[in-house]
């Protein structure tokens, strides 16, 4: 894999956070005899409790963090999302379910765009492991909502019984993943060890969880894969979904996020996998290059969504790119309804609807998957073009 070179450099106080990420995670491969699995060091550097990446209190999200997400750069794409809930909430009552809710800005603007279409449910929660975001999402709130705010809270856990809607934008990239390798037509695991003072990859016979993973890939893909390819599998998204569908009575559950169907996840010409690490706006491929500090992701494998969430109970109601979700709930009217609008105003939100819908940009890129539990609601975001036949 190749290392960008020409990161930031780090401040003292950063450089003193990473080396006891690092710490951390040297004290584990020593405990796990000298290697760990590449989902366990990505659980430790993103969510190990005042460590991890989401669990300490670097800024993540905006100009001044590491990367942008759809609702802070273009909040249209919130108005979007509001007309989805709506739809959801008409149908099944309940209340709004966010999933990792970021710097806040989608729960401002959901709320917003509710409120004025008469259309709020009694309660917003929201799901976050991090303290420290859930302080910058109640100040968001605060300074852009603030006559909702007693309508919003927060979750620890996930509630035993949800009717309504539930929404998560760029959360499946960010769980921890498996690596594997192919070696001479074998699957390894490639785990990280902490040799010569370093966190680097070190390659081990995968575990049978993972040998079977990687097996029915290669054969549902008829993938002719090359010596070394290497990727990942997200062995946890089933029991993560399982857990979902045992809190949820009934509605829909949306996730936007970057990935692909299997067969093009795994195509042989993506011989390195899809693992893409953000820090200071800037984008590499060497996970140990800032523990703690930088984003990990991994491209979602949409096929395994829909197989994982079937499995459990949840029905799989629709599956499209996020412009054709958007264009469906109303991203033309939005953008065309700008009558009350300065110029300036009309130019940015003209902006916004290209960077959403854009092939070269989000558009084509960012997927959409709703899933439903006793739910059978027309959803609009899936009327104009639905992909489910490509999972």
């Amino acid at each position: 894999m190749s290392i960008a070179l020409d990161l930031p450099t780090l401040t003292p106080d950063e450089a003193a956070h990473s080396q006891r990420v690092g710490e951390r995670v040297r004290a584990e491969i020593e405990a796990g005899g000298g290697w760990i699995s590449f989902a366990r060091y990505m659980q430790l550097v993103l969510y190990e409790p005042g460590l991890g990446y989401y669990s300490a209190g670097a800024r993540k999200f905006g100009a001044a963090g590491d990367f942008v997400t759809a609702p802070e750069v273009a909040p249209v794409f919130s108005r979007c999302l509001a007309a989805h809930c709506e739809e959801v909430l008409r149908a099944t009552g309940g209340d709004v379910l966010e999933f990792g809710a970021g710097s806040g800005a989608m729960a401002a603007g959901v709320l917003a765009e509710l409120e004025r279409r008469g259309a709020l449910p009694r309660r917003y929660l929201i799901l976050d492991v991090s303290a420290d975001l859930r302080e910058r999402q109640r100040e968001a709130l605060e300074a852009s909502v603030p006559r909702l705010l007693e309508r919003v809270e927060w979750l620890d856990r996930l509630p035993e019984s949800h009717v309504g809607a539930i929404v998560a934008n760029e959360v499946l990239d960010a769980m921890p993943v498996e690596r594997f390798v192919m070696r001479r037509g074998e699957v390894l695991a490639q785990g990280v060890s902490g040799s010569a003072g370093r966190l680097q990859w070190l390659e081990s016979p995968a575990p049978p969880a993972l040998a079977r993973a990687v097996r029915k890939i290669e054969s549902e893909v008829g993938a002719d894969w090359p010596e070394g390819y290497a990727s990942e599998v997200n062995l946890g998204l089933g029991d993560w979904l399982a857990a979902l569908a045992s809190s949820f009575s009934r509605g829909v559950a949306l996730f936007v996020d970057y990935g692909l169907p299997r067969r093009e996840v795994y195509a042989p010409d993506r011989r390195d996998g899809t693992l893409l690490c953000h820090f200071r706006h800037r984008f590499h491929e060497d996970p140990f290059a800032r523990p703690g500090l930088q984003d990990i992701t991994s491209w979602v494998d949409f096929t395994a969504v829909a197989e994982s969430a079937e499995a459990v109970g949840l029905s799989v109601a629709g599956y499209t790119t996020q412009a054709h979700f958007l264009i469906g709930n109303g991203l033309a009217d939005f953008v065309a309804n700008v009558a009350d609008l300065d110029v300036a105003s009309r130019v940015a939100l003209s902006r916004q609807a290209m960077l959403l819908t854009l092939p070269g940009e989000m558009g084509e890129r960012f997927k959409a998957i709703a899933l439903t539990k006793d739910c059978e609601v027309p959803l609009a975001g899936f009327s104009v073009r639905d992909l489910r036949r490509t999972l």
